[in-house]
């Protein structure tokens, strides 16, 4: 079993993860994780924290000579800006943050429950899923996140920038050419100044990111038990994302409001394709987004996921003092006026871990080479059903 967890504080020394079941044999690339940290810290509208931050990872555990060995990897990103012990308490909790809820869940302080609460947690969860993504481009598997709508504004694709006609490898190139990670930059001055007028006004912004991911083999995950169903584990895992407060596969919610033969998708075979990763197998739509039955199905999967305004507001809600609960306008910590272009890189990154936690329980071995043997076996048995 692949898996994962996190530790640290937003204003505290480090950050942790640690990484079980990551196969051997794998040449860990450190730059290719700091470039996906940076990416997280930057899209217009980003506060203060992250010109004083620099994240960069070091690989504590698990390598020898820049491989993985096979056992648990231990990454961590220093934290430039630590003054935990310094921080004084927060007197009035914040709407839409963890803190009312946590301070009376443990007892304590508002304090105590931001600092590991904060999305500042999630540079350790996007170098996981940078590492995973190393492991899925073995298998010919790549994965794009990108902002679909900011604020309300819907980002438009022109047919040359349909992200279900061109490859990923060029989608990315528009995708980091855009100061708000869209796959049409043409629409970013628009938007950041819809950014700027609301950082005037005190407010903050939310938005959809989505997710693309190319070359899935058929039938990771499985339709056999609840808990093990892909679709589900990938929900999970993105709306655990801080701020995130919903998820579609394919075509979501839209699928619930019209009629079954708009939705699903033909089944056609084309003996051309049946040596890639389709074994074949096509079609015209991809409304399912990808998955059937908890399992993967040959198509690019399409995740989008829902963020909300950040909770932390310039111009406070109204909240109580905890001392007295009498009215108060809420704290304010210092915090960005839009993150959704961090969003899609760290939605992108918790679904990546996911896939490749699913491809090693499909395919199992210690090894990379183990792993690599296996698939080949199963593409080549899968290709004669």
């Amino acid at each position: 079993m692949l898996r994962y967890w996190t530790a640290g504080e937003s204003h505290g020394k480090a950050l942790l993860a640690l990484i079980d079941g990551f196969p051997a044999g794998m040449d860990i690339d450190t730059a290719l994780i700091n470039r996906d940290l940076k990416l997280r810290q930057g899209g217009y509208g980003r506060g203060g924290r992250q010109k004083l931050e620099t994240d960069e990872v070091d690989v504590l555990t698990g390598i020898w000579q820049g491989k993985s060995i096979g056992s648990p990897i231990a990454l961590q990103v220093i934290n430039r800006d630590y003054k935990l012990e310094r921080l004084k308490e927060l007197e009035r909790p914040r709407p839409g943050h963890a803190d009312l809820t946590g301070a009376v869940k443990y007892l304590g302080s508002i304090r105590g429950v931001l600092e590991r609460s904060s999305a500042r947690e999630t540079t350790v969860r996007v170098a996981a899923g940078s590492l995973a993504k190393q492991l899925l481009s073995l298998f010919g598997i790549e994965t794009l996140g990108y902002v679909v709508n900011l604020g309300g504004h819907a980002i438009v694709h022109d047919e040359a920038s349909d992200p279900l006609v061109k490859s990923i490898a060029n989608l990315r190139e528009t995708r980091d050419s855009s100061s708000i990670y869209s796959l049409n930059p043409a629409q970013d001055k628009s938007i950041e100044a819809y950014i700027d007028r609301m950082a005037e006004e005190g407010d903050t912004l939310g938005g959809i990111v989505e997710v693309r991911v190319d070359g899935l083999p058929f039938g990771l995950g499985t339709h056999a038990q609840w808990d093990r169903k892909l679709d589900g584990k990938l929900a999970q895992a993105v709306m655990a994302v801080q701020a995130i407060k919903g998820v579609e596969i394919g075509m979501g919610f839209e699928a619930a409001v019209r009629r079954g033969s708009e939705v699903h998708d033909p089944i056609g075979y084309d003996a051309s394709q049946a040596s890639t990763h389709s074994l074949g197998y096509t079609r015209p739509t991809n409304n399912a987004g990808g998955l059937e039955g908890g399992m993967t199905n040959g198509q690019s999967l399409i995740i989008r996921a829902g963020k909300k305004p950040i909770s932390t507001l310039r111009k406070p809600l109204d909240s109580i003092r905890m001392e007295d609960k009498q009215p108060h306008r809420a704290n304010y910590e210092r915090s960005d006026v839009c993150a959704v272009s961090a969003a899609a890189i760290i939605v992108e990154s918790v679904v990546a871990f996911e896939l490749a936690s699913a491809l090693v329980e499909k395919f199992g071995g210690d090894s990379i080479a183990e792993m690599q043997a296996r698939y080949e076996l199963f593409q080549s048995m899968a290709s004669k059903r």
